[in-house]
């Protein structure tokens, strides 16, 4: 599936799409720095009425936030990851195996720790124009 996003106002949009058409509750975000990630991921925790402030755990690594319709929401940034050890230092596969929904910036940090039951979402941009592909997990 894929959606091409001009402006702001289209991600709820393609957040309620996304959500409906995604075969998992854990997602990998594919980009490059300010393509994007983090806002999707708001976008998406918006649709599913989180009621936590939604930012990059940029240097947390992962938070945790709480929605309303759906418990627990764990969202994952390593990109500031110095080795895979981190990872499992947070406990990632506790995360990874629970009921929550997980959302992943930077999944190419920890390629190799994904289960196969991932979603992934490449966000390209070309002028100015973000491409929003999902792809499911096989």
């Amino acid at each position: 599936m894929k959606w091409i996003c001009n402006e702001l106002s289209q991600l709820d949009g393609i957040s309620s799409e996304i959500l409906k058409l995604s075969k998992s509750k854990k997602i990998a975000f594919h980009a490059s720095m300010g393509a994007g990630k983090t806002t999707l991921i708001k976008s998406i925790c918006e649709q599913l009425k989180v009621t936590d402030v939604v930012k990059s755990p940029t240097f947390s690594i992962v938070n945790e936030y709480i929605s309303e319709i759906n418990g627990k929401v764990y969202h994952f940034d390593f990109y500031r990851l110095e080795n895979k050890r981190e990872a499992f230092d947070i406990g990632v596969e506790s995360y990874f195996d629970s009921s929550a929904y997980c959302f992943v910036e930077w999944p190419s940090m920890i390629e190799d720790l994904l289960p196969d039951d991932f979603d992934h979402i490449y966000i390209d941009v070309e002028n100015e124009q973000r491409i929003i592909k999902l792809v499911f997990n096989d």
